[in-house]
């Protein structure tokens, strides 16, 4: 995802083979609000800015789309963002120029960590004020740059309808990631004749698909041969709707399948196959596995840091490992693998079923069923235990809860934080893309829009944002879009007055010198919520969580805002801390 590669290729686009001269004369602004609808956009997130005027009075004057008008740019982006994930989509998102790009950069940034489908829509002063330090400039391109996927400044009319389909095409395939499009004010209210390409192809930019035979059959081997195999799935699985794939696989071979934080859904999370995550607070049995396996094989996954922890423990116990992501730059980059397969995770996990059935069964059955045994010895450790009989409100509980009460069967986003964490852990995900957060930014402040977002591609389901008292309030103001678009998102905020995540390293690394971690004068959320036009509700004592919940999931058009007052103290455990390898886990405060 080099961004100036990803220059030279758009460059390299093949013009369409039908003129761009022959279509109808439009202004820029019209030329953009046809092709949103060209490509089926269903929803804009923005706010208007004097630079986008122009389109901003082309949308007035459709009904092809919505156009939601958020209170701050970071939203915008965000709940285009959480549309993109649930949905599968494209997310598109419209800001002015100078502070409305600047305050999408968060935004931007959070998708392009994850790799989410996304075309951003920005404006800019007119072609002929850049440079000239012009109200509101700023230099949108250079800004974004290491933050996009790939970014245009359109400079002439007659290149605006292929730019866009170009960030489309761009935005969706391959590894997905967020395009930027910058529109000066000029070029927006300039004619030229329209058309729109109903396909494109770029010489420069061709994604690799099929994976190499070769290698796929060096991995089905190394499969059929192990002793202590392990699955680890990423986040590819869910982008490249590739689960249905992974469960047949992964059935097939009867072996242990472990997710990332960024993958849960992609195998359910109910199956007795699956190991809970793993990573620094991933579960005791997950990160054993992955540490004493024998092959290995990553799909759709990087290795990251949270990962791995110290990649020399890590790399101290030697594995083979099998290495399946459409991206080749992941590959080896900081693990290095035997057999690296590059190609669409969908297909490459189907050729590879074909093989394993078409070679039969395992060669190590005796071997596998004893490396079962020995994960059901760690899963005994039972490391997600906390206090069940304490009368103090457990975060966990309420997790807990809420998943039994909605059958796992709703959209989960969260802020990210200690209750990021317990959601991941105690929430179990059956389905793919019901699992909503910042996974690589770790961006406070998603929750509420990515909630909002979602709501609007499933107004039939339930819709839960999981947050603490901190990240609420980074997107607070959103719960006006909420009343304002009709979208009855439901907040279960895990309220323990601190920055909880932060509260806890500190705790265990600072000696409890707790700077600027304890939130004092926090608003009165119950009446904030009702401020906005919704529901709050004040909830102190385990007794109530239940009933709140239900109350909430009752209550199917209106906002509600559930303030649950949580233990101050209780930490996330597992955790592998800083400079650790995975294996060398905290198990709770009693091993401190």
């Amino acid at each position: 995802m080099n961004t100036s590669s990803a220059e030279f290729l758009a460059s390299k686009a093949k013009t369409p083979t039908v003129s761009q001269n022959t279509g109808p004369e439009m202004i820029g602004a019209e030329m953009l609000v046809h092709a949103l609808h060209a490509e089926g956009v269903e929803y804009v997130w923005g706010y208007p800015g004097g630079a986008v005027l122009f389109i901003y009075d082309e949308i007035f004057k459709q009904d092809k789309f919505e156009h939601i008008l958020v209170r701050h740019e970071q939203a915008a982006v965000h709940a285009a963002d959480g549309y993109a994930r649930a949905t599968g989509k494209v997310g598109v998102a419209l800001v002015t120029s100078g502070p409305g790009v600047t305050n999408a950069v968060t935004g931007i940034a959070t998708a392009y960590t994850d790799s989410i489908p996304m075309v951003i829509i920005s404006g800019n002063v007119p072609t002929y004020a850049i440079g000239e330090d012009a109200f509101q400039e700023a230099d949108t391109v250079g800004i974004t740059r290491p933050i996009v996927k790939h970014n245009f400044l359109v400079k002439d009319i007659k290149d605006l309808a292929l730019t866009l389909k170009k960030a489309f095409h761009i935005a969706q395939t391959g590894r997905p990631g967020p395009v930027l499009v910058d529109i000066p004010k000029d070029i927006s209210a300039a004619k030229a004749p329209f058309h729109y390409p109903a396909e494109l192809s770029m010489r420069s930019y061709n994604p690799v698909l099929k994976g190499h035979s070769g290698q796929i059959r060096k991995a089905v081997a190394l499969l059929q041969q192990a002793e202590r195999p392990y699955i680890y799935t990423g986040g590819g699985i869910i982008l490249g709707n590739a689960a249905p794939e992974l469960k047949v696989f992964a059935d097939l071979l009867g072996f242990p399948v472990t997710n990332t934080l960024m993958g849960l859904g992609g195998f359910p999370g109910t199956s007795p196959q699956f190991l809970g995550m793993l990573g620094m607070h991933g579960t005791y049995e997950a990160n054993m596995a992955m540490q004493h396996s024998d092959v290995l094989i990553a799909i759709g996954a990087r290795f990251d840091d949270r990962v791995i922890g110290n990649p020399e423990h890590f790399a101290s116990h030697p594995r083979k490992i099998i290495h399946i992501d459409i991206d080749p730059s992941v590959i080896s980059k900081r693990v290095k693998v035997d057999v690296p397969i590059v190609g669409d995770l969908k297909d490459v996990l189907l050729e590879m079923t074909a093989q394993l059935q078409a070679t039969g069964p395992l060669k190590n059955e005796a071997k596998l069923a004893a490396w079962w045994q020995q994960i059901n010895e760690w899963r005994k450790k039972d490391c997600l235990k906390y206090d069940r009989d304490s009368q103090i409100v457990k975060p966990q509980y309420v997790v807990e809860k809420l998943f039994e009460l909605t059958g796992g069967d709703a959209f989960i986003c969260s802020d990210v934080g200690q209750h990021q964490m317990w959601a991941a852990q105690f929430y179990k995900f059956d389905q793919p893309r019901r699992w909503i957060n910042s996974g690589g930014l770790g961006t406070m402040g998603v929750g509420l829009p990515y909630a909002m977002g979602i709501k609007k591609a499933f107004p039939d389901k339930d819709v839960f944002t999981i947050t603490g008292e901190g990240s609420i309030q980074m997107c607070i103001q959103e719960l006006s879009t909420c009343k304002q678009y009709n979208t009855p998102v439901k907040i279960v905020s895990l309220n323990n007055r601190y920055l909880g995540m932060v509260r806890q390293w500190q705790e265990l690394t600072y000696n409890r010198r707790y700077s600027s971690s304890y939130m004092d004068s926090l608003p009165d959320f119950v009446k904030l919520a009702e401020a906005f036009g919704h529901v709050g509700m004040l909830i102190e004592k385990k007794a109530d969580v239940e009933p709140a919940l239900k109350e909430a999931i009752r209550l199917k058009d209106r906002t509600v805002f559930m303030d649950f007052q949580t233990d101050p103290e209780e930490n996330v455990w597992p955790m592998v801390q800083s400079g650790k390898g995975i294996t060398e886990m905290l198990l709770g405060s009693e091993e401190l």
